[in-house]
């Protein structure tokens, strides 16, 4: 068996690609458009409100790696910034392959420790905004420029269509005894994400969920009490948090056309906590 080839090969599999991340100025999304600039993307769309820290991953990338770095500065709970964003891309690039759904509201203690019973519709609104509608949003931007990629009659490869995953978490899965906007609305997500696998499987774009359990990162770890940590770290049976990194290389795996006869999948990143 020839290795080298293998990792040849592995370190171009998204030669060619445009990967559009939202959420991508900190974080898992940082560490996914980092991943997929490992992997040889041709283009790497970074979506978020602030410009300034975009600007900062841009440079993080455009110093260590050769694919193209696109800065878009955009509200993704504003449908007409979404909109506009879409066309302008369609414009530039014809095409885009990934959608990474990822950006979130931010964690809210005052949101996050209220029973259920306590919360507002405003809260559950606003949390909805960002994680289930800004997902929508893009979704229904994109999808439009996958359909029109998979279905060109310049269009060869099988494969062409596109692929979108969406962020949710565990407690969409199993409950949670804090937090209920939040486990709503990632629970919507994979509702999401079933909905898109299943209507457009025919045209090739595959559709994925992340489950995730608790990731360091700095909306979540750094808003935590040293006690809170190690109370958040004791709930996996590996004793510990999981990484950016560790969900990022997941999203590269599946994004992989090795992955092109599966679809509407949701994947649980936890270690072992909720096994489904």
């Amino acid at each position: 068996m020839n290795f080298k080839k293998e990792k040849k090969s592995d370190k171009n599999k998204f030669k060619g690609k445009i990967i559009l991340i939202t959420g991508a100025s900190s974080g898992i999304g940082r560490q996914a458009a980092i991943d997929f600039a490992k992997h040889g993307a041709q283009t790497i769309i970074l979506v978020a409100r602030s410009e300034t820290k975009l600007k900062e991953v841009e440079e993080t990338l455009r110093s260590n790696f050769t694919s193209e770095i696109i800065v878009y500065p955009c509200d993704i709970s504003r449908k007409a910034e979404v909109v506009k964003m879409g066309k302008e891309l369609l414009e530039k690039f014809g095409h885009i392959d990934i959608l990474v759904n990822n950006a979130g509201y931010p964690f809210d203690k005052d949101i996050w420790y209220k029973k259920f019973h306590e919360g507002t519709i405003e809260e559950l609104d606003w949390v909805l905004e960002v994680d289930l509608k800004g997902s929508v949003r893009l979704s229904r931007a994109v999808i439009p420029i996958m359909l029109q990629r998979a279905n060109s009659s310049n269009s060869g490869n099988k494969n062409d269509g596109g692929v979108i995953i969406n962020i949710s978490s565990t407690p969409a899965i199993a409950g949670h005894t804090a937090g209920s906007p939040y486990t709503i609305a990632k629970a919507a997500n994979i509702a999401l994400t079933k909905s898109i696998a299943r209507e457009y499987a025919s045209s090739n774009i595959r559709a994925y969920s992340l489950a995730l359990g608790n990731i360091a990162t700095l909306a979540t770890y750094e808003s935590m009490t040293p006690e809170d940590r190690h109370l958040a770290a004791e709930e996996s049976p590996m004793k510990r948090w999981g990484r950016p990194d560790e969900v990022a290389k997941v999203a590269a795996c599946i994004a992989d056309n090795n992955f092109s006869f599966a679809t509407g999948n949701t994947i649980i990143i936890d270690g072992g906590t909720v096994l489904y």
